[in-house]
């Protein structure tokens, strides 16, 4: 992953919140301004959760997650290899997948669901949440993140952070990278991402995802489950949940994320009770997507075509299986 400088946009409103601890959401202490370079620093994203599997073989970080309350986790449901909780363990306040993490706390899990709606093959409603045994303790390294409510918007342009320790690039190895990375990213509205895909006969972009990227920035295998997240004014509000993409982050080929306003509803009755905050999310002025069209980027495309016709669907599988494949390596 790589990075650029901080983007701020005026605070808009806190649309709901469930007790005294809704108020902690979406605050990075640490994070006092955001700096060049892919490796993060100690807090920078409290809310970021490493996601570990139970294989034969071993124990290993398979996706990333965000920390939504001090008990529940959000992730992609194709992160969810099975659901009996305890073949997962969840890592709070990691920075590195080698070590040492002295802010680092560990749970297990006591409940995993899957959205009931979740298309494997389409890859639509790819969300699921996981319950952890007992809560956390909130600290400046562990603290979850606002998620976007179902009246936000994030226009063509938004700039927001996607990150994980996922590949740095298509040829690097399949092993998570050590050190958790963040590259900040244009959010591609929902026509202009439908007109990128269309070589692709798998890919359906749908009202349930929303797309963010660019060329040489974005997610890879490893990030998958991982947070879009976007500040507005001193809060970051989650976006979206890594899903798939043609790998990796190639020219007007965004990677495509779960669109978290589309899920209140859904997350909100499973976690019944729990401190969840939902922030809506307002973008300024007209959103240029909504007058897009698919023939005014024929002649960009046109210059990426070659790379284009060695993507094959198998490739766009392939994002969000070879994380997976590192269990046995």
């Amino acid at each position: 992953m790589a990075a650029s400088t901080e983007w701020i946009l005026i605070l808009c409103i806190v649309l709901t919140g469930q007790g005294s601890k809704a108020q902690d959401c979406g605050v990075a202490p640490l994070r006092t301004k955001i700096v060049g370079g892919d490796t993060t620093t100690a807090g920078s994203w409290p809310w970021q959760v490493s996601v570990h599997f139970q294989s034969s073989a071993n124990r290993a970080h398979i996706c990333g997650g965000t920390l939504i309350t001090d008990q529940w986790v959000v992730t992609a449901a194709h992160c969810i290899l099975s659901t009996l909780p305890n073949v997962w363990t969840l890592y709070f306040g990691r920075e590195t997948q080698g070590g040492p993490n002295v802010n680092e706390v560990n749970r297990s899990v006591s409940q995993v669901i899957v959205n009931p709606n979740y298309n494997d093959t389409l890859f639509n409603n790819d969300i699921a949440l996981m319950k952890l045994t007992s809560p956390v303790n909130f600290t400046d390294y562990i603290r979850p993140i606002c998620l976007a409510s179902n009246s936000s918007q994030f226009h063509n342009s938004t700039l927001c952070w996607a990150t994980g320790w996922g590949r740095t690039g298509k040829d690097e190895p399949l092993q998570a990278f050590d050190k958790l990375q963040e590259v900040q990213i244009p959010v591609v509205g929902n026509k202009q991402c439908t007109c990128n895909y269309k070589p692709e006969p798998l890919v359906n972009i749908t009202d349930k995802m929303i797309c963010a990227g660019q060329e040489n920035k974005g997610a890879c295998q490893g990030d998958s489950g991982g947070p879009l997240q976007c500040k507005q004014g001193s809060v970051w509000i989650q976006a979206g949940i890594a899903s798939f993409g043609v790998p990796c982050a190639l020219a007007n080929f965004p990677e495509v994320y779960s669109r978290v306003s589309e899920f209140q509803t859904w997350i909100m009755d499973q976690v019944a009770g729990a401190n969840v905050s939902f922030v809506t999310f307002t973008s300024n002025g007209t959103d240029p997507d909504s007058s897009f069209d698919c023939r005014s980027s024929d002649s960009v495309n046109a210059t990426t075509a070659p790379a284009r016709a060695t993507t094959s669907e198998s490739e766009i599988i392939l994002v969000l299986m070879a994380t997976f494949f590192q269990l046995y390596i």
